[in-house]
């Protein structure tokens, strides 16, 4: 039984990969393309900028040809994606295998929706508020180590917020709603709220950067993983009711 419902799972997280794929090819990759042409010009003038006495020296590699192109670039766009829906697909199913029964609606199909959304809020959104998505041109390379630990530091406190939420909406007793979900609220938004206090900020955007260009990128990166949860969620659900009709 667990097994089959792996194995739905990771076809589910393929097909939602596969859709939030094309959502990033469609809204995402002109962004790229722009980011890559400003970096391209940004290389360019500081290269026609060099002392007169370095002309005999090579020039830097900026103007080289980058080692994919951008048609295998994007190509890996939809492998990378469909990959990330496998493995998520398959841990999506084992979580919600966990809580079947135990916590959440008894409806599997809601259930299945309701675990979703808790996950994009999870891993995508609060992660998000502290540290978005950066175009190429964004970002100092020799601070990408410490980005990637303060991310995943984001990741585990979202995972742990949403995960305290619904134990203490779980866990307080009243026959009224309202009281169960301001404790859900309060243990989300407390914990939240303190490491998006506490944990440093990251600004590496260069002068000049176009804001618009900025922010158009990162809402079609959290847009690109809302597609991928959506349907998650969505797909998981459709399953879930064929399984169980009634």
């Amino acid at each position: 039984m667990i097994t089959k419902l792996i194995v739905r799972g990771m076809l589910v997280g393929l097909l939602a990969g596969l859709f939030a794929g094309v959502f990033a090819y469609t809204v995402g990759e002109p962004r790229v393309d722009r980011a890559i042409a400003l970096e391209e010009a940004a290389a360019a003038s500081a290269g026609t900028g060099a002392h007169s006495h370095e002309a005999a020296e090579p020039a830097h590699s900026h103007g080289e040809e980058a080692p994919v192109s951008r048609n295998g670039q994007r190509f890996g766009l939809f492998l990378a994606l469909a990959l990330y829906g496998l493995a998520l697909g398959g841990l999506f199913a084992l979580v919600y295998a966990g809580v079947r029964g135990r916590v959440g609606p008894r409806s599997e199909p809601l259930l299945a929706v309701s675990l979703a959304a808790a996950a994009f809020i999870a891993i995508v959104l609060i992660p998000f508020v502290k540290y978005p998505a950066n175009p190429p041109a964004v970002g100092d390379p020799e601070t990408i180590n410490q980005r990637t630990v303060l991310y995943l530091v984001a990741v585990a406190i979202g995972i742990l917020s949403v995960g305290a939420a619904a134990a203490a909406h779980r866990y307080v007793s009243s026959e009224e709603a309202w009281p169960r979900w301001l404790a859900g609220g309060a243990a989300l938004l407390v914990p939240v709220t303190a490491a998006w206090i506490l944990l440093p900020g990251i600004d590496e955007v260069p002068e000049g950067f176009p804001a618009g260009l900025l922010w158009d990128f990162r809402l079609a990166s959290l847009g690109t993983q809302a597609v991928f949860w959506l349907g998650v969620g969505a797909l998981f659900a459709f399953a879930a009711r064929r399984r169980s009709p009634a």
